[in-house]
């Protein structure tokens, strides 16, 4: 797919909403720097990309492009145009989306960039949620929400209402340690394709032996 996308564009062909939603989101994430670089952010407002799965820096690009592209529309129209580039979003804009009343999913939150989630506190994550907030509760033991509420003091998380606890207590100090990743679907494909192929294997192995 990658050889496919690089012979289309060196051919001089453009990367407009027509070829963008026939990459579409499975194949997105195979663009480089150069490639997403090509991208006239005007071409987004007609594509349709879901880049959950890709790179911080292609998230990041394609934010940067995302918001010039859509920077024009009002409230809510804009918000739901961009939530699915919000993982490449900077805390500064996280800071002024959570004043906007946007009730982000949940789902969305979990997915930003994780030094713009740990610059929020619990006030803006508030109105960042709106009504979703009591979802946050059960992602309480897990990253990147389990990093988020060690950064923040107890008696703010407690102002949420929702049972968060976890947080620095007054007079203490949180040391927060490096938790186990885990694997993504990405890590595990190898191995899924291991797994998948290890019975033939196995058969071809015994139906050697039987055979010597």
């Amino acid at each position: 797919a990658s050889a496919i996308i690089t012979r289309y564009i060196d051919l001089g062909n453009e990367l407009n909403a027509t070829a963008l939603d026939a990459i579409g989101a499975g194949y997105v994430c195979l663009l480089n720097v150069t490639q997403l670089s090509l991208i006239d952010p005007k071409n987004l407002r007609l594509a349709s990309l879901n880049v959950s799965a890709c790179s911080q820096s292609t998230k990041d690009i394609l934010y940067a492009k995302a918001k010039q592209a859509f920077s024009g529309q009002p409230f809510p129209a804009y918000y739901e145009l961009m939530a699915p580039y919000l993982g490449g979003a900077p805390g500064s804009d996280l800071k002024a989306l959570s004043k906007r009343n946007v009730n982000m999913n949940i789902s969305t939150f979990v997915q930003l960039r994780a030094d713009s989630l740990m610059s929020l506190t619990p006030s803006e994550v508030r109105g960042l949620l709106g009504v979703n907030l009591p979802d946050l509760k059960q992602w309480q033991n897990k990253p990147p929400v389990w990093q988020w509420v060690q950064r923040q003091k107890q008696s703010e998380l407690a102002k949420l209402g929702i049972g968060l606890t976890g947080g620095t207590q007054e007079g203490y100090i949180n040391i927060i340690g490096p938790k186990e990743q885990e694997p993504s679907a990405a890590s595990l494909g190898p191995v899924a394709m291991t797994l998948h192929l290890l019975p033939p294997l196995l058969l071809s192995v015994l139906m050697a032996s039987v055979l010597s």
